[in-house]
């Protein structure tokens, strides 16, 4: 298999898939290592590429149905391309109830793009997660660590504005 960049189809080498490999030899001989291993590969790529994932199962000698069945039970890895900016409208109860669903559909419509998918330029990935923690500012949403609160669909133009610069 070769080292060449698996994102972009640029055909440059990849230089991360070197330190994915160190990590998957550092923990072919641990027990539970494939957890540990999607998560560096998560975080060093942004989610899971296929072929990246077949280094790991010739590394760890897991076949790809088990590493496929482990990265789609976890809502925490992607095997998509994640957006520039995940927007994460809350959908609990106390959102749910405040109008979240109008926001979430808002997005959508503004960004041309359906809930669990990223926008065609790379820029934002819309997803409706469950309880954030921030039931008192219901509804909420979060795009990276910052935290939308008391929200309403008119919001939602100027919030996009913020990371369309």
């Amino acid at each position: 298999m070769e080292n060449k960049c698996c994102c972009c189809n640029c055909g440059q080498p990849d230089e991360r898939l070197e330190k994915v490999k160190k990590f998957i030899n550092d923990h072919k001989d641990v027990k539970g290592g494939l957890i540990p291993v999607l998560h560096f590969i998560q975080e060093t790529y942004g989610y899971l590429p296929e072929d990246v994932l077949e280094h790991v199962s010739d590394g760890l000698n897991i076949p790809m149905t088990e590493i496929f069945g482990v990265a789609s039970f976890y809502h925490f890895f992607s095997l998509e391309p994640k957006g520039e900016h995940i927007i994460r409208v809350c959908m609990g109860t106390a959102c749910y109830v405040k109008g979240a669903q109008g926001i979430l559909d808002k997005f959508a419509r503004e960004l041309n793009v359906e809930v669990g998918k990223t926008t065609e330029d790379g820029k934002f990935t819309l997803e409706a997660t469950r309880c954030l923690g921030a039931c008192g500012l219901a509804p909420v949403l979060t795009i990276g660590e910052k935290v939308y609160g008391r929200l309403t669909v008119d919001d939602v133009p100027r919030i996009l504005d913020e990371y369309r610069k």
